[in-house]
């Protein structure tokens, strides 16, 4: 098959690519610096806001994947964010409807759902674990352009008969990342302040967790994620010497999600070559939650408002579904954070 990559000298376009032409595809990768070299793969300059310039690479291709993006709110004013994210995916499935393509892959993001970059209190779920029909709610313009291109997907299914996936990815970790003594010292005090917080009499627990979420919703207020903030040399802050405040701004607004980057990259793989018809959006997690704690137990500190179940969550699974991608592109994550289980005590 001959595939048509954009945005393949990212992080996870580099893993995309390395994973197709391992798998024997043809590979054309597109992005807007000269003089980029990715083994195994063709390579040509092309922004893809430039509806011109990408129409003639993808002439001859069998598929399209799409990953060219500005990342996150703070990598550009907002008008830019979603001038690129969403200008430039039109331009690629245009591109591709006019090449006779019907098959295009594109990243979206778990921020599509309304998450980790949202600029207030994040109370819109409904139920766990959370999957693609749960409705979504965006705040911020980093995640509204996601969800916008997932709207571009189905206006050129219906329009063009092209069928395309859009991958909700969350923060993708490096290959050997689970494997660091990092990462087991981190989980290892995370532990410990979870523990800690189980371990208090409930009246104590209520007021730290509340404590945690009034600073937390605080600081979603100041939209430190984005660009405005960045320009002025502010920035998200780490909360080094207050774990709880950081569970709750990070780790509970991204419902404890990752996936290794070999795992981006089979699921864009596999959704090259899978059968089905329509676009849809999926998303592509681990099987765990990223820290390896009791997920009920998690859910209970973070989330007790919210007690519906759509399936019983066991021991540590992850509190956002993949049964959608297993069942439309026999997703199965490979590089699983259980491997590490083991190095936690």
């Amino acid at each position: 098959m001959r595939i048509l990559l954009t945005g393949g000298t990212g992080h996870v376009g580099r893993a995309a690519a390395a994973r197709l032409v391992a798998d024997g595809h043809d590979v054309l990768v597109v992005g807007r610096r000269s003089g980029v070299e990715i083994p195994g793969a063709r390579y040509a300059v092309c922004d893809v806001t430039d509806a011109e310039a990408i129409r003639p690479l993808a002439a001859g291709c069998d598929a399209v994947v799409h990953l060219a993006a500005i990342p996150a709110p703070g990598g550009a004013p907002s008008t830019e964010v979603l001038r690129v994210n969403v200008q430039g995916t039109i331009n690629v499935f245009d591109a591709a409807a006019a090449a006779g393509i019907r098959r295009v892959v594109q990243a979206s993001s778990i921020n599509a759902f309304g998450c980790t970059y949202a600029i207030r209190e994040i109370d819109h779920v409904r139920y766990f674990p959370i999957d693609e029909a749960h409705p979504t709610h965006t705040t911020d313009p980093y995640s509204f352009s996601k969800e916008l291109i997932e709207s571009v997907g189905r206006y050129y299914w219906r329009r063009d008969g092209i069928s395309s996936v859009a991958l909700r990815l969350p923060w993708v970790h490096p290959a050997g990342h689970v494997d660091s003594e990092s990462f087991g010292e981190h989980l290892r005090r995370t532990h410990a302040v979870l523990d800690e917080l189980l371990a208090m009499p409930a009246e104590a627990r209520r007021e730290r967790l509340a404590a945690a979420r009034q600073k937390a919703a605080a600081i979603r207020r100041q939209r430190l994620a984005e660009f405005d903030a960045r320009r002025r040399g502010e920035g998200r802050p780490r909360l080094d010497d207050d774990p709880l405040t950081y569970m709750w701004f990070n780790d509970r607004a991204n419902f404890w999600t990752f996936v290794d980057e070999r795992d981006s990259a089979q699921a864009i793989a596999k959704a090259l070559t899978a059968d089905y018809d329509g676009s849809e959006a999926l998303f592509i997690n681990d099987t765990h939650n990223w820290v390896l704690y009791d997920t009920e137990k998690l859910l209970g500190l973070f989330w007790p408002a919210v007690t519906a179940r759509k399936r019983p969550l066991v021991g540590a699974a992850c509190p956002v579904s993949i049964d959608r991608a297993r069942a439309l592109i026999g997703f199965e994550p490979e590089f699983s954070v259980a491997a590490a289980a083991s190095g936690v005590s």
